[in-house]
């Protein structure tokens, strides 16, 4: 948990929180990925795109 309030401190440090909803979005697309991954949601995730 410490290294997630060390990134937003950096992001509001360096003025950079826009960056904020794009690692968001990447951390979605990264769990969708893994969640396919030979599982029963693969053939939902799989309709979707």
């Amino acid at each position: 948990m410490s290294m997630v309030a060390e990134l937003f401190d950096f992001l509001n440090s360096r003025k950079k929180l826009w960056l904020v909803p794009l690692l968001a979005l990447f951390l979605v697309f990264g769990g969708l990925f893994v969640l396919s991954q030979g599982s029963v949601v693969a053939p939902f995730i799989y309709t979707l795109f």
